[in-house]
C-alpha cells in the first residue's frame, strides 16, 4: 500500500509540474505573440508616418510647378524686364539644338592636368574601364570633367538610337537581373555587383530608373551604369523613372550634388544630364511576356502610342501640364496646401492685361489666346537673343524614323502623349478596383487588380514589374502575383528601415528575389533596437511637420475650443491634426508618443505647441514663428532659388531677386513695394557682393515675415 502511495504521489506531482510547465510555455507564447505583434504595429506605423511624408513632400512639388504654371499662363509683365524675366526662367529646360549642344558641351576643349590621379576614360570604352572606375569610386576618387562630358555625349548619341520600349530575351543569357531604385546609394550598387556579378554578354541588368536624388552619390551611380551600357549595350538597359527629370532634380539633391562636385563645369554637366535622361526608354519587355516600367499603368495605357511618340520632348514630365480654359475665375495653385482666386491676388500678380492692345478678361477665350501669344512671343525673342534656331534640321532618331513610317496613322495630341509618360512614371497600384488620380503623391493614377488583368489580356503579358515605391523587404507582390514592385535602396529612409532586393528571371520567367542589407551597422541591431531607431527618426520628422504647422493647428484647435479654456479632447485633437496635415495617419494611435498623458483626456494644445516649438528652437535661434515659416517653406524656397539661378551658380543678381520675390510674395500674401524690395535686397546682401545666395535668400523671407502687415 505505501509503495503505491508513493508511486501515485510522484505521478501526480510529474502531471503537476508537466502541466505548470505547459502553462508557462503558454503564457510565454502568448507574451511573445502579443510582443511581436505589438512590434509589428509599431514598424507599420513607422513606415506610414516615412511614407506619408515622402509622399506630401512630392505633392508640394507638384504644387510648386503648378504655381510656376500658372505664372506662364495667367501672368502678364507690366514691364520689358518682367517680360524677359519670365521667359527666362521658362526655357531654362528647353531642349538644345544639335549642333548648339556639341558646341555648349564641348568636352575637347577642358584639358586634364597632369597632376590628376584618377581614372582616365577613351573611347570606345572596354571593361578594363568599367573595372578602373568602381576602384576610383571605392576610394572616393572624383572623375574629370572631361571624361564626364565626353561620356554623357557618347551616351546620348547610343540612347537616340534605341526604342522607346526596350526588347530583352532571356535566349541569349542564362538569366536577365532587374534592379530597382537606387537613389544615388551606391554601396547598393556596389553589393549588387559582389553578389550577382559584374554586366557581361552572360548577365544581362535592367535598371528601372531613379538612379539619382536623396543620396549623395547619383552622379558615380550614373557614370557606372552609362559606362557599361556602352560596353554592353545589348546586355544593360536603362529605364527612365521620375526622378530622372530635371524639375525634381532641382528639390531633391541631384542638381546641388553636381554643382559641389563640379564647380567649374558644373553646369554644362547638368545640361547634358537633363537632355540624356530625356532620351532614356521608357519601358522594357522582356521575352514579349514581362513588361518592366518604373511606376505604373493607367486605364488609358496605350503601348502602341508610347512607342511612336517623340520621346525627347519630355525634358520634364512636370513641365507638359496645361491649364483647362475655363469660364470660372482662375485659381492660384497652392504651395502649401492654401490657395487664392486673382481677385486676393497681391499686385506682384497682375491678372489683368497691362498692354493698351491687350483684349478685355471677359472675352476669356480671346485673352486666353492673346496670353500664351505673349509669352510664345517673349520666348522666340530669348531664343534668338540665344542664336537657337527653329530652322536647323534635326539627326534622325529611331522615334523620329518610326514617325515618318506613320505619317498615315493615328495623331495624337502632345496632352495624350503627355498623359502616357507621366502615368507611367508615377503611378501605383491600389487594392481597389478601377482606375483614379494619384492624389497622395500628386501626379499619374491608381490602378486597381481589373485595370492590370485588362491590360496583360490586351498585350499577352504574364506579368508587371515596377520600381517607384519603398518596400520593407525590398519586394512586394500584389494583384494576385500579377503586378512586382522592386526596390533597390536599402535603409531609404533610416539605418534599417527597409532591406534592398532585385529580382532574376531565367527562360521560365519565374521570379527569384535575393535581399540585402547595405549598411554594416544594420546587420548587428536586433529587430527591437532596428524599429526603436527607425521609430525615433520618423517621429522626429513627423514633430517637425507637425511644427510647421503651428499657425494652421492653432485655428484647427480654436475650431473645438468655443469657450476659449485653450483645453481641447485627444479625439477632437487627433481630427484636428488630420484636417492639417493631411496624411491620412492614424493618429490616435501615434498619440502616445506625440502627447504626453493627461488625466482628464484634455489636452492643453498651446502648452503642447510649446514645446514642440522648444524642440525645434533647440536646433535653430531664431523665433520660433519665424521658424515655424522656414520649416514649412524652405525646400519649396530652395527650388524657386535653384530654378531662378540659371547658371547653378549658387548666386542670383540683384534684378533677378527684385523680380522673384515680387512674384513669390504675391503668392505668400506679403506685399511689398517696389522700393520695399531693393531695401531688402540692399540690406540681406550681407557680404555687399551684389549678388544673393540661399542663406540670404531665405534671410529675406525672414525679414518680410517680421514687418508688420
Amino acid at each position: 500500500m505505501g509503495s503505491g502511495s508513493s508511486v501515485e504521489v510522484k505521478y501526480k506531482y510529474s502531471l503537476q509540474k508537466s502541466e505548470n510547465a505547459f502553462k508557462a510555455a503558454v503564457l510565454i507564447q502568448q507574451w511573445y505573440r502579443r510582443y511581436m505583434a505589438r512590434l509589428e504595429m509599431r514598424r507599420r506605423c513607422t513606415w506610414r508616418i516615412f511614407q506619408s511624408i515622402e509622399y506630401a513632400c512630392e505633392q508640394d512639388q507638384i504644387k510648386l510647378h503648378n504655381f510656376f504654371s500658372y505664372l506662364m499662363d495667367q501672368f502678364t509683365p507690366s514691364s520689358s524686364k518682367e517680360r524677359d524675366f519670365i521667359s527666362r526662367m521658362f526655357i531654362s529646360g528647353e531642349s538644345y539644338k544639335e549642333a548648339e549642344l556639341e558646341k555648349y558641351c564641348d568636352y575637347e576643349s577642358i584639358e586634364v592636368p597632369d597632376s590628376y590621379t584618377g581614372p582616365h576614360l577613351s573611347f570606345p570604352l572596354l571593361p578594363d574601364h568599367a573595372t578602373a572606375l568602381l576602384e576610383a569610386f571605392q576610394q572616393k576618387q572624383q572623375l574629370h570633367a572631361r571624361y564626364v562630358l565626353n561620356l554623357l555625349h557618347e551616351t546620348r548619341k547610343h540612347l537616340k538610337q534605341l526604342p522607346n520600349i526596350s526588347h530583352v530575351s532571356t535566349c541569349y543569357s542564362e538569366e536577365v537581373t532587374v534592379c530597382g531604385d537606387l537613389h544615388g546609394q551606391l554601396d547598393d550598387l556596389f553589393l549588387i555587383f559582389y553578389k550577382n556579378g559584374l554586366p557581361s554578354p552572360s548577365k544581362s541588368y535592367v535598371f528601372n530608373g531613379d538612379f539619382v536624388d536623396r543620396g549623395k552619390q547619383s552622379l558615380e551611380i550614373l557614370v557606372i551604369l552609362f559606362t557599361f551600357l556602352l560596353i554592353y549595350p545589348k546586355e544593360v538597359h536603362l529605364n527612365r523613372g521620375n526622378h530622372e527629370d530635371h524639375m525634381v532634380n532641382l528639390r531633391y539633391g541631384f542638381t546641388k550634388e553636381v554643382m559641389q562636385k563640379y564647380k567649374v563645369h558644373g553646369k554644362k554637366i547638368l545640361r547634358m544630364f537633363q537632355n540624356v535622361f530625356c532620351w532614356l526608354p521608357l519601358a522594357t519587355l522582356i521575352d514579349q511576356k514581362v513588361l518592366i516600367i518604373h511606376g505604373g499603368i493607367s486605364d488609358t495605357t496605350d503601348l502602341n502610342m508610347l512607342e511612336k511618340i517623340q520621346r525627347d520632348k519630355f525634358i520634364s514630365v512636370l513641365r507638359m501640364k496645361k491649364r483647362k480654359e475655363s469660364s470660372r475665375k482662375p485659381e492660384i495653385p497652392a504651395i502649401n496646401g492654401e490657395s487664392k482666386s486673382d481677385t486676393e491676388a497681391a499686385p506682384g500678380l497682375s491678372l489683368q492685361p497691362q498692354s493698351a492692345q491687350a483684349p478685355s478678361t471677359a472675352k476669356r477665350l480671346e485673352f486666353s489666346r492673346w496670353l500664351r501669344q505673349t509669352v510664345q512671343e517673349q520666348i522666340d525673342t530669348c531664343r534668338r537673343l540665344m542664336d537657337i534656331s527653329e530652322s536647323e534640321p534635326e539627326e534622325l532618331t529611331y522615334s523620329s524614323m518610326v514617325s515618318l513610317k506613320d505619317v498615315d496613322g493615328p495623331c495624337w495630341t502632345r496632352q495624350e502623349e503627355w498623359k502616357q509618360v507621366l502615368d507611367l512614371l508615377w503611378s501605383d497600384p491600389m487594392a481597389q478596383e478601377g482606375c483614379r488620380e494619384n492624389k497622395v503623391r500628386g501626379g499619374g493614377c491608381y490602378f486597381g487588380p481589373d485595370v492590370t488583368e485588362k491590360f496583360l489580356a490586351k498585350y499577352g503579358l504574364q506579368f508587371l514589374i515596377r520600381s517607384h515605391e519603398c518596400k520593407q523587404e525590398g519586394y512586394e507582390f500584389c494583384h494576385n502575383r500579377k503586378v512586382l514592385t522592386i526596390f533597390s535602396a536599402s535603409n531609404y529612409y533610416e539605418i534599417g528601415s527597409n532591406r534592398g532586393a532585385y529580382v532574376k528571371l531565367g527562360p521560365d520567367l519565374i521570379p527569384h528575389f535575393v535581399q540585402y542589407q547595405a549598411n554594416k551597422t544594420a546587420h548587428m541591431l536586433t529587430m527591437t533596437q532596428r524599429i526603436s531607431r527607425v521609430e525615433e527618426s520618423a517621429f522626429r520628422a513627423l514633430r517637425e511637420k507637425l511644427f510647421a504647422h503651428t499657425s494652421a493647428l492653432i485655428s484647427a484647435f480654436k475650431a473645438y475650443d468655443r469657450d476659449n479654456t485653450g483645453r481641447i479632447t485627444l479625439s477632437n485633437w487627433a481630427t484636428a491634426v488630420e484636417s492639417v496635415l493631411r496624411l491620412g495617419l492614424p493618429w490616435r494611435m501615434l498619440r502616445p508618443q506625440l502627447v504626453c498623458s493627461t488625466k482628464d483626456g484634455m489636452l492643453e494644445y498651446k502648452s503642447w505647441l510649446d514645446d514642440l516649438a522648444m524642440e525645434q528652437r533647440s536646433q535653430e535661434h531664431i523665433q520660433s514663428s519665424l521658424l515655424e515659416v522656414i520649416y514649412r517653406n524652405r525646400s519649396n524656397l530652395e527650388t524657386i532659388f535653384r530654378i531662378i539661378d540659371r547658371d547653378h551658380s549658387g548666386l542670383i543678381s540683384f534684378e533677378e531677386f527684385q523680380q522673384t520675390w515680387k512674384l513669390f510674395s504675391s503668392h505668400m500674401n506679403i506685399e511689398l513695394t517696389d522700393d520695399g524690395i531693393n531695401d531688402l535686397v540692399r540690406s540681406i546682401d550681407f557680404n555687399k557682393d551684389g549678388n544673393i545666395d540661399f542663406n540670404e535668400f531665405l534671410e529675406a523671407f525672414r525679414l518680410v515675415k517680421q514687418c508688420p502687415s
